[in-house]
């Protein structure tokens, strides 16, 4: 028998899950969790930075070094071999105004090289675009551009400069 009142269909709780520090930070860097189409995982790919915002009430900062601790241990993410692993974490208080089913939540932001792969795509659209000179009549309008397109070629060559870069 069960001590939880809390039930609802097929016998399983409604109460709040108990997430850990670790597992929020381990499914924030999962390929599923991520609003970038960019393969984060392929192996020539790392991390330059993280900033992770760990939210909830009872978060202890000893959770998150120990998390920390083990996400380098188990050598879960990959970082830039030509610089210290940078991994930066905010802890905030839940919102007393939004109702959570999880004890812990997170947020990620960060950089990593396989924007490359990003900006790579973006390059090749604006390429095929440009060679049928599509889309320009409105811009070709405007004083700026009147005489030629030279401010989208060197934004052009700005975007290929950090695809380099990444790389």
């Amino acid at each position: 028998s069960s001590n939880n009142k809390n039930t609802g269909r097929g016998g399983h709780s409604a109460s709040v899950r108990k997430t850990t520090v670790l597992d929020v930070m381990r499914r924030l860097t999962q390929p599923d969790n991520i609003m970038v189409s960019a393969n984060t995982r392929s192996p020539t790919s790392c991390y330059i930075s993280i900033l992770n915002i760990i939210q909830g009430n009872d978060v202890e900062p000893t959770q998150i070094h120990t998390a920390l601790q083990r996400m380098r241990e188990r050598q879960s993410i990959r970082f830039i071999p030509w610089g210290p692993a940078s991994i930066q974490v905010a802890l905030a208080r839940k919102s007393p105004f939004l109702a959570s089913t999880n004890k812990v939540s997170g947020f990620m932001l960060a950089n990593h090289t396989s924007m490359a792969e990003l900006f790579d795509r973006l390059l090749g659209q604006y390429d095929k675009i440009r060679r049928r000179n599509a889309f320009l009549d409105n811009y070709r309008r405007e004083p700026m551009f009147k005489d030629n397109l030279d401010e989208f070629d060197s934004a052009r060559e700005t975007v290929q400069c950090l695809v380099d870069e990444y790389r």
